[in-house]
């Protein structure tokens, strides 16, 4: 009986022991700073992708409600003045900005007929707006690449750094029991532990919200070659009408 209740105090202290909480507590103070290091750029990662997820799915929402009344054949420049001049989101923007300056070659030429430096103005502001959207949408994400790669080796670190202490410990206590040797071996694996749980969700993250921007720049290139060339279409309608 005495035996059942001393296996159960053991059992319950050493799961005491091992909860993050006791392993941070008792940690040398090198490893809880790397710790908390670690743990900040956890939560910042989270936060980047909770925040990049939302944004993703708001784009392109927004886009596709964009696209519905842009292709319904109403007015483009009842779409510029509503949502084109003043943008809220990347399809709008890039709409705006090659309507912009169609309206702006068009007035100083004092014709309708849009020539081959026009239609290259209108393209490079195409093409710089989706720049401009596309580092909107990636911004922090360099982060996540980088705290990818570098998050276990900060880890690691921590652990080299915490078995040194603990063997510095064993060596001052002339004891290489077991119970001694766990605890301080066990505090200074946990920060390897944290390391991975910090590197893989932004490794996976980096590689699958780049690809998502990638592929959303790839649809506003799309929108903007059909828009350019319906904008070149017109002019050369209109001109021959003129004419």
């Amino acid at each position: 009986m005495d035996q059942a209740v001393n296996s159960s105090a053991l059992g319950a202290a050493g799961a005491a022991g091992l909860s993050p909480f006791h392993l941070f507590l008792h940690a040398s103070l090198a490893v809880q700073l790397v710790m908390i290091g670690l743990v900040l750029c956890s939560i910042f990662v989270w936060a980047v992708i909770v925040e990049k997820v939302l944004l993703l799915r708001r784009v392109n929402r927004e886009a596709t409600t964009f696209e519905d009344r842009f292709w319904s054949g109403g007015s483009l420049d009842d779409l510029y003045d509503s949502e084109g001049a003043r943008p809220v989101h990347p399809m709008a923007a890039v709409f705006g900005a090659a309507m912009g300056e169609w309206r702006r070659s068009s007035r100083i030429a004092g014709i309708d007929v849009i020539h081959g430096g026009t239609s290259e103005r209108i393209d490079r502001a195409i093409s710089i707006t989706i720049s401009r959207e596309t580092e909107r949408l990636s911004r922090y994400l360099v982060m996540l690449a980088t705290i990818g790669p570098v998050a276990p080796f900060v880890g690691l670190f921590g652990t080299v750094w915490g078995i040194m202490h603990a063997f510095s410990s064993i060596a001052s206590m002339h004891n290489t029991n077991l119970s001694v040797v766990a605890p301080g071996i066990s505090e200074a694996l946990f920060a390897t532990a944290i390391g991975l749980l910090t590197a893989i969700p932004a490794y996976v993250a980096y590689n699958l919200i780049s690809r998502s921007v990638d592929n959303f720049a790839e649809r506003l290139e799309g929108f903007g070659t059909e828009f350019a060339a319906i904008l070149s279409r017109q002019s050369e309608e209109r001109g021959s009408g003129r004419s």
